[in-house]
This record gives structure tokens, C-alpha cells and sequence, in this order.
């Protein structure tokens, strides 16, 4: 077949496969996406609805945003695969080991992420993220330079600190690139940045720590000996420095979908008298998403040691395994819950249908996340973990996009920031210490790690249901909330 030939033949095929996945989510959506095709010299410039260098912008925005925020959770999760060399050269216990994967990370990231999010609805939010991504990535260096419990404790804070900054300036930013009507599909692709990051931490950071292992401590000027554990602090710290030199390249879009013309931002009367007669709606996205988050945490936390302890691993297969299944199944569950809804949608279920999803997938997930933490054997463990991994995602980004959608542009930082504070003071604060705690003080049993995820899926997600439901209900009564007006 003649060289041209085939590539026509190849660009056909690779339109069909973009019709398919971006019929799945809005009817509008195929049209705000770059096509690629063959013209004279065999190639079609990349193309977003009429406005081509809008589109261009749009999409390169929404690569490194993603990118930004996968860096973001690799620096904050590579600390789970590093639990045992850390407390073996810290002699911590398992509730420390948690305090540092939790609570001293969550607690600065909750306490600025409102702030940062009323900042982000009045101020330039690239220069806002070029900052938070020095504060963490210096942090994270700091985290390798620790010699005590104290010292990487600070060091985990400032981490927290710096990626406060990253979901409120950019859920809003894609709020402005993206038009409602095309928003879900790059809010997906944006929440795949967590699975992607918690993936890559465990399978690049197994890789970096079996280099650093062969290594043994090194010796640097001025610093000193570095075991393998503090080396990979560091390495995994250098990427947020190419975000800083790429993200000023980004141009700030116009504020849409504002209540009013002028430039004023809300009083916090007017956000309240706002939100009341929606608060059913808030509710569900404020109160029952932190739930499935902690379940979601407490497993990146603790599934990695379990299968150290209870199947038999070593770090670096551990990393590998489940940062394949995290990458993989993650990343699928995220990008399959907007398609869930989008068929229920059509179906009749309208508004309520990214609930109903929500709450399916919850029901779902319960059965496989006690039987992840009690079977015996690696192999239907592995299933377990994989399944549950998937249905843990299922729903994140119907939360993000329907919150957004829900609110005006001038609170959609400060909307950002409650879930960001919200998910975590419950999620990430809570759904390591939750394990760490069942382990210490119920079972008694470091090797009981497994018994303590199954307690904390079985107490936490019939929970995360119940909020859900109530949620929904609220949504039949008012089914006007669902978007601002």
C-alpha cells in the first residue's frame, strides 16, 4: 500500500477512536477537541471550536496542569513506599509513620486551601501556582535532608503548604480554558493527575529506590550521608522545577459565568445567600465525597506495606505491583465515572444521574474493600486491589465537575478550596491514621494491616452512601441547583 495511503488509513482510525471516546461524555465535546487529518502537506492544524489558537491554548493549559498536579501527588504519595526504611532509621511507630503520611501534610494543605481559593477568584492564578510549586518542591528536597522525626515532619508541612495552591487555581482555571458544555472530559483527564502521580511514585520511585539501594549511602559536600530513602526525596523533587519554567508560558483566560459584570468579588453575605437554597446540592459534593476520599488515602497509604507484610514483597515489588494497578485502574475509574453518568443522563436520570453513579459505585466498592485487606493469597489479593482501586475513582470526577458547574466563577476558587479542605481534614488526615490506628490499638498487629483496611472500607463508605442519598434527595427537590443561576 502506498505511504500515503496508509497514513490517510491511520488518520481515519484515530478520528473514529476520538468520536468514540469524546461521544461519551458531551454531545459537544468532539468539536472542542484537536482533530487530526491529512491535508496537502499531511497534516490538519489542531482545531478547538471556532477559535483555533483558544482551543491550542485550552488544551496545552489542560497537559500542564496535569502534569502539574501528577507531580504534585508523586512528591506528596512517594513517602508510602518508603514507610519501612524511614521508620526503621527513625525507630518511629506506625502512628508516627501516619502522622507524617497524614496529618503533617494535611494540616497546613487544609488550613491555606480557603484562603489560597479566595486569593484565586481575585488574583493572577499561574503566578499562584508557580509559587505553591517552589514551596513544595524545596520541601521536598527538605524531606530527604531530614535526620529526625521533627525534621521531616516540618518538612512534610511545607509540601502541604506548596499544594494548597494546586486544585482551587486549577479547577478554576479549567473552568475559564473549558465551556461547560466541554468541561467533563478535561476535568477527567485533569483528575487522572492523582492515579497517574500515586502510580508513578510507587512503580518510578520502586525503580529509584532498588538505584538508590545499589548506590548505598552517599556522602555529599556541606550535607553529608544520604541513605537510599533520603536520595529519592530528592530526585523525585526535580520535575516541579521544569513546571516552573513551563507554567509562565500559560496565558491567564477571562473570568466567565461571573453573577455580575463588574470586577467585585462576592461578600461573604452574598456567597451565603448564594448557597443556602443550594445547600442540599453543596452538601452532597462537601460532605459525601471526604468518605470515599479516606477510603481512597488509606489505601495509597497502607496497601503497599500490606503487601510487604502480610504477602510477602519487598519494596521494590511492592511498587511495582501496585503502582501498575493504581496507574492503570485509577486512571480508568476516573474517566469511566463521567461516562456512567453521561449514559444515565440520557436515560432520564438528568441531574440526579452523577449521584446515582456515585452511590452505585459506592455500593460496589464496599464488598471488594473488605475482601482486599482478608484474603490470604497474593494473586486474589491483587484482584481485590485492582477492583477496588477502580471503584474508588469512579466517582471523583463527577464530584469536581459538578461542583464547579454549580458555581459561579467568583466563588469557584473558594468552592475548590472547601473540597480540597473538606476531603482532606476527613480523607487524608483521617484515612491513614484510621489504618495506623486499628493496627496499633484494635488488632495489636503490625501484620494486621489488612483487617484494619477492611474495618475502615466496611465503617467509612456505607457512610459516604448515606451522605450521598441525602444529597440526592435534596437534588429532586431542587433540581435548579445544579448549575448557578
Amino acid at each position: 500500500m502506498p505511504y500515503t495511503y496508509r497514513l490517510k488509513a491511520k488518520f481515519k482510525i484515530i478520528e473514529g477512536a476520538q468520536s468514540f471516546l469524546f461521544s461519551c461524555y458531551e454531545p459537544a465535546s468532539y468539536n472542542a477537541l484537536p482533530s487530526i487529518g491529512s491535508t496537502r502537506n499531511g497534516w490538519r492544524e489542531c482545531v478547538a471550536g471556532s477559535d483555533v489558537s483558544r482551543g491550542k491554548a485550552a488544551w496545552w493549559a489542560l497537559a500542564l496542569l496535569t502534569a502539574t498536579y501528577t507531580f504534585s501527588f508523586i512528591d506528596r504519595q512517594i513517602i508510602n513506599l518508603l514507610v519501612d526504611p524511614i521508620r526503621n532509621d527513625l525507630s518511629l511507630t506506625d502512628s508516627q509513620v501516619s502522622f507524617l503520611q497524614g496529618l503533617a501534610f494535611v494540616f497546613p494543605y487544609v488550613i491555606l486551601s480557603m484562603p489560597l481559593g479566595r486569593i484565586v477568584d481575585r488574583a493572577n492564578r499561574i503566578r499562584i501556582l508557580v509559587v505553591g510549586i517552589l514551596v513544595w518542591t524545596v520541601s521536598c528536597v527538605s524531606c530527604g535532608l531530614a535526620k529526625n522525626f521533627w525534621q521531616l515532619g516540618a518538612a512534610r508541612m511545607g509540601v502541604g503548604a506548596g499544594e494548597a495552591s494546586v486544585t482551587p487555581a486549577s479547577w478554576s482555571l479549567l473552568a475559564d480554558y473549558f465551556p461547560r458544555e466541554e468541561r467533563a472530559l478535561p476535568v477527567s483527564i485533569f483528575l487522572m493527575g492523582p492515579y497517574l502521580g500515586a502510580g508513578l511514585s510507587l512503580i518510578l520511585g520502586a525503580e529509584v529506590v532498588a538505584w538508590a539501594s545499589r548506590l548505598g549511602a552517599i556522602e555529599l559536600p556541606l550535607i553529608g550521608p544520604l541513605d537510599p530513602w533520603q536520595l529519592t526525596f530528592m530526585l523525585v523533587a526535580l520535575p516541579g522545577l521544569c513546571m516552573v519554567l513551563l507554567l509562565p508560558l500559560l496565558q491567564e483566560p477571562e473570568r466567565k459565568e461571573r453573577l455580575s459584570q463588574n470586577d467585585d468579588n462576592l461578600s461573604w453575605r452574598e456567597i451565603k445567600r448564594y448557597i443556602w437554597p443550594r445547600r442540599g446540592v453543596f452538601g452532597a459534593y462537601l460532605l459525601g465525597a471526604p468518605f470515599i476520599v479516606l477510603v481512597l488515602y488509606a489505601m495509597q497509604a497502607w496497601v503497599p506495606s500490606l503487601l510487604i507484610r502480610v504477602h510477602g514483597l519487598d519494596i521494590v515489588q511492592a511498587g511495582r505491583y501496585y503502582g501498575a494497578i493504581a496507574l492503570v485502574a485509577g486512571s480508568a475509574g476516573v474517566l469511566s465515572g463521567p461516562i456512567a453518568a453521561r449514559h444515565l443522563a440520557r436515560r432520564g436520570y438528568g441531574a440526579r444521574a452523577p449521584l446515582v453513579t456515585s452511590i452505585t459505585s459506592t455500593c460496589l466498592l464496599i464488598p471488594i474493600m473488605i475482601g482486599a485487606g482478608l484474603v490470604e493469597s497474593l494473586v486474589p489479593a491483587l484482584i481485590f486491589i485492582t477492583g477496588a482501586n477502580y471503584f474508588v475513582t469512579f466517582p471523583l470526577a463527577l464530584f469536581a465537575t459538578g461542583l464547579q458547574n454549580a458555581s459561579p466563577n467568583e466563588i469557584r476558587g473558594l468552592m475548590a478550596g472547601c473540597y480540597v479542605m473538606s476531603t482532606n481534614l476527613i480523607g487524608l488526615a483521617l484515612g491513614p491514621a484510621s489504618v495506623a490506628l486499628a493496627s496499633d490499638y484494635i488488632f495489636a498487629d503490625a501484620r494486621a494491616v489488612g483487617a484494619s483496611l477492611s474495618l475502615v472500607g466496611g465503617i467509612f463508605l456505607p457512610l459516604a452512601v448515606v451522605l450521598m442519598w441525602r444529597g440526592l434527595v435534596a437534588l429532586e427537590r431542587e433540581p435548579q441547583a445544579a448549575e448557578p443561576g
